[in-house]
């Protein structure tokens, strides 16, 4: 069977309050709160190969925005041992500036993203305002280049990245926000990426405050919940601090830098 370690791997944090997280929270009827929100990115390893999902922001960007960057995507992909040029190939789950920071750094990996994501980013309405804050200019314009130069690879609703792996369009987000279905050896990753922000989006129905589609999202939300809910299979939310507490870190003497996620490795009672 083919079975995959998966990597969940934090990069950058910041503070923030309900209110600035969740759509409408004031029809919720409660008091706002302090909220955590982590960044990862994620690794995929089997054997010799490796595939790398997302790629964050730079540290000059998060500073920009307000995030503090924990590691530089460059120095944790050295920490792992991963060398950003001998990758053959890059997941983008969608196309926000916290997703896309450092495709350059892969300059021979095939870039897949979904169709419908690329085609938006791409076209007339990426430069509202309120889609267009949400991305940085020149990753996008990254990853047209690499389009041009034919490393990208525009996806269908459902693709079959590798045995063991299948990358889902869900939308909602985005256009076309791509979750994966990864196989490890004790069952499955719901690895949601930004379809799924916090657990408890989706434990208390509550959709994050930007999204493209709202009915897509909570489509995605009971599709995803649906997944999870069967033997074996754990749910991977994208930004959830509670990450790094459920599951078994990679380095115990670092747990706030990266956890292996599994069924077997989580550690939530």
């Amino acid at each position: 069977m083919d079975t995959w370690e998966v990597l969940a791997v934090r990069f950058a944090t910041r503070q923030t309050v309900a209110s600035q997280v969740y759509l409408n929270y004031h029809v919720y009827g409660e008091p706002d709160r302090p909220l955590g929100m982590d960044y990862f990115f994620w690794v995929l390893r089997r054997g010799g190969r490796t595939i790398v999902v997302d790629t964050g922001f730079t540290p000059e960007v998060g500073a920009r925005r307000g995030r503090t960057t924990t590691v530089p995507v460059p120095d944790a992909l050295a920490r792992l041992g991963v060398d950003p040029a001998a990758i053959d190939q890059v997941v983008i789950t969608h196309a926000h500036y916290d997703h896309t920071g450092h495709v350059g750094l892969f300059p021979h990996a095939e870039i897949l993203i979904s169709a419908r994501e690329l085609d938006f980013w791409t076209g007339p309405y990426a430069g509202r305002v309120q889609f267009g804050h949400s991305a940085e200019p020149p990753d996008i314009a990254e990853i047209a280049k690499a389009d041009r130069d034919g490393r990208v690879t525009r996806l269908p609703a459902r693709h079959r990245l590798a045995p063991g792996i299948e990358l889902r369009e869900v939308g909602g987000h985005t256009p076309g926000q791509l979750v994966a279905l990864v196989r490890t050896d004790s069952g499955t990753v719901v690895l949601a990426s930004d379809a799924v922000h916090y657990y408890e989006e989706v434990e208390l129905d509550r959709p994050f405050l930007v999204v493209a589609d709202l009915e897509a999202m909570y489509r995605g939300f009971d599709a995803l919940a649906a997944i999870a809910a069967e033997p074996n299979t754990v749910l991977l939310p994208g930004h959830d601090p509670l990450v790094l507490e459920r599951f078994e870190p990679l380095d115990p003497a670092d747990p706030g830098f990266a956890v292996r996620v599994g069924p077997t490795t989580e550690r939530r009672s």
